[in-house]
């Protein structure tokens, strides 16, 4: 992707990134699903990670991803979303299984966040923080310049296929402005209009599920999310 659109345009990492979630992809298939996704030109792959404790819902864990791994080698990107207890003691399981990133929600760290940050660096994976829609965004702004990455749910974790929450766009915006070279991640009910939403809000890595995996042209989706991102943060650094 082109980061420059003219002399005005910030210089930073604010580039589209669209990550079809695997949580929507058919578990019979997994591996060439994911294939799939990556041929038809998602930047990363979105892993949805729930232990039936944090989040009502009970999905993939470590072996699926050291699978995934194996079948499409060293450069696919898996952005994992650790929606679990606890999660500091599944870090260098995680790393050993070759996540290329873990997510992990600041509700579960308490004051070690900090401390957690480093231990996921440490074992040589990127770090991003997710909050839950009932949590101020604002309880993540002391750890912004120590992380990858903050995720802003669009949706109760814990099940694809729900309705994009609007509300959340005002943490978007807030974060933004806030954190203007940060990448902001949204997850829960994106698709082909509620994207433009999210990208004007702020947002430029896009999780997507139901409306990849079930779109007749997943291919344009992606692509029409890409576009969506890059407009609008075209039109913001005029």
């Amino acid at each position: 992707i082109n980061a420059e659109y003219g002399a005005k345009r910030v210089k930073m990492s604010q580039k589209a990134i669209i990550c079809p979630s695997l949580l929507s992809a058919d578990f019979a298939k997994f591996g060439a699903e994911a294939e799939r996704m990556l041929q038809l030109g998602a930047d990363w792959l979105h892993v949805d990670v729930m232990d039936f404790h944090f989040v009502s819902n009970l999905t993939i864990g470590p072996p699926v991803i050291k699978a995934l791994r194996k079948h499409l080698g060293p450069d696919a990107y898996l952005d994992c979303h650790l929606m679990i207890s606890e999660p500091q003691k599944w870090l260098k399981t995680f790393s050993e299984a070759g996540a290329s990133s873990v997510t992990l929600h600041i509700e579960t760290l308490g004051e070690d966040a900090s401390h957690v940050i480093k231990s996921v660096k440490d074992l040589g994976m990127k770090i991003g923080l997710a909050v839950k829609p009932k949590t101020p965004v604002e309880t993540v702004f002391p750890y912004v310049g120590l992380v990858d990455l903050v995720l802003v749910m669009t949706v109760e974790p814990g099940f694809g296929g729900q309705e994009f929450m609007e509300e959340m766009m005002d943490k978007v915006s807030k974060l933004r402005k806030h954190a203007p070279k940060l990448n902001i991640q949204v997850d829960g009910g994106l698709n082909e209009e509620t994207v433009k939403t999210a990208a004007k809000s702020g947002a430029n890595v896009i999780v997507a599920g139901s409306s990849i995996f079930h779109s007749k042209d997943p291919k344009q989706t992606i692509d029409h999310m890409r576009l969506s991102v890059d407009q609008a943060f075209q039109v913001e650094n005029k």
